[in-house]
């Protein structure tokens, strides 16, 4: 009997040294996995799957502070990659790796990022870049994380979840992307007008990268919000970047051009590629106005029979000066109002020889890649320009040819199609969300 004891005693301590052996033995081997391959699979311990510290910002800065990431966004129209749409130093940031958690079993696998930063920086030391990694096999990764090196500890890195990684049906056919509110917003009136002459068109939706705006203006954007109108997404890139509202470095040299616009576009781009069925870049003062179709979509139904493959519709942008006004629709509860009151504002100013107007555009977000301001720069379907007797934009702002006399200007009152159902519309939003 004492000999049963002793031996089962021998046994327990030799099997007990057996399994801690073996636990140093695998973290061992896990450590020069990481160290010699790393973009190899390793586990994560059982209960911590998806570790990292999530971050739910618009805009986030990496410890370099050099890189900015907005979201990443699961893209496999070429190969499954998660791309991820941020703003980094042209110069300062060489490399970045992407941490992904694969699911079910919360492994981590390391790989190395592409950074692509678009060519419409206009010389600013900042742009809109793309970060873009190969997901690994077998794996659907539901979050990843930036760092700048394969090595490090998963729990002190920042945690991102990947957007578009479930089918999604459209859930409205036209969404228009407002890229940048700022410099205390208060053309009130404008963009009520703005507004509900898309939703006469056929808009569903209108997301606002949101800087800053008027008092006034936030009630207006409540009131949209309430609706189901319009989405605000934050945008305090003021906050990390030092900013211009100029287009150029040479006339503004700041670390970024016209707050970020163009990576908000991008970013627009991929939050409605599985959601809308059309994605409208322009501003808060353009209307792409119809002149052979009532609503966007006859016309863009009739523009891609006659265009198939094509994925971006430009649009010629002319100026409605709003120095030139017409006594017609001086409507007395408007005055009020902060803004201009567009329907009063129908004199356009002619082409300039040699120049050619700027466009916007209407897009099938599944085949724009990269896109500008005025154009695209990287898709998969053709761009057309559509011809300004199908239809224009209507851009009432401060005049570029401010030396024109009136009877120099073309006079076009295609806006007062809508006049009735706009005043109404307007009339009712400043009724509940203002009076």
């Amino acid at each position: 009997c004492k000999k049963n004891v002793i031996f089962a005693v021998v046994t327990c301590i030799f099997f007990t040294g057996m399994l801690i052996f073996s636990w140093r033995d695998t973290q061992l081997q896990n450590n020069i996995t990481r160290k010699l391959f790393p973009q190899a699979t390793i586990s994560s311990p059982a209960g911590e799957l998806c570790r990292g510290k999530p971050t739910q910002n618009v805009i986030t800065t990496l410890k370099d502070n050099r890189t900015f990431i907005i979201s990443p966004y699961f893209d496999d129209r070429e190969s499954k990659v998660t791309r991820v749409i941020g703003i980094v130093h042209h110069q300062d940031v060489k490399q970045l790796y992407c941490w992904f958690c694969c699911q079910p079993n919360g492994k981590i696998y390391v790989s190395k990022a592409k950074i692509d930063v678009h060519s419409d920086r206009f010389e600013f030391p900042y742009g809109a870049t793309d970060i873009v990694c190969l997901e690994p096999q077998n794996c659907d990764p539901t979050h990843v994380s930036i760092h700048q090196s394969p090595h490090g500890n998963i729990d002190q890195l920042l945690r991102f979840e990947i957007k578009n990684r479930k089918a999604e049906t459209f859930s409205v056919d036209f969404t228009v992307c407002i890229s940048a509110m700022f410099g205390n917003y208060n053309n009130v009136l404008q963009f009520i007008q703005s507004v509900e002459t898309y939703k006469i068109l056929g808009v569903q939706k209108v997301m606002i990268y949101k800087n800053n705006c008027s008092h006034l203006m936030e009630k207006v954007l409540k009131f949209y919000i309430e609706e189901g109108t319009v989405e605000i997404i934050p945008w305090p890139i003021d906050s990390h970047l030092r900013v211009s509202s100029r287009w150029h470095f040479s006339v503004d040299a700041k670390d970024i051009g016209y707050y970020g616009q163009i990576t908000a576009l991008n970013d627009c781009i991929y939050r409605n590629m599985r959601r809308s069925k059309f994605v409208v870049l322009s501003d808060a003062d353009e209307i792409i106005l119809p002149l052979k179709h009532p609503d966007w979509k006859t016309m863009m139904s009739s523009l891609q029979k006659q265009n198939p493959g094509t994925g971006v519709f430009l649009f010629e942008n002319h100026i409605f000066p709003k120095t030139v006004s017409t006594h017609m629709f001086n409507i007395s509860s408007w005055n009020t109002v902060p803004g201009v009151n567009i329907l009063q504002h129908v004199h356009r100013e002619p082409d300039r020889k040699d120049v050619i107007n700027p466009k916007k555009m209407i897009i099938d977000p599944r085949k724009v890649v990269q896109t500008s301001v005025h154009s695209v720069l990287r898709a998969y379907g053709k761009s057309v320009n559509v011809p300004m007797d199908v239809a224009l934009i209507y851009h009432c702002r401060v005049p570029l040819q401010g030396n024109l006399p009136r009877e120099s200007l073309i006079r076009d009152t295609i806006l007062w199609r809508y006049n009735s159902s706009l005043i109404m519309n307007v009339n009712k939003v400043l009724n509940q969300a203002i009076l």
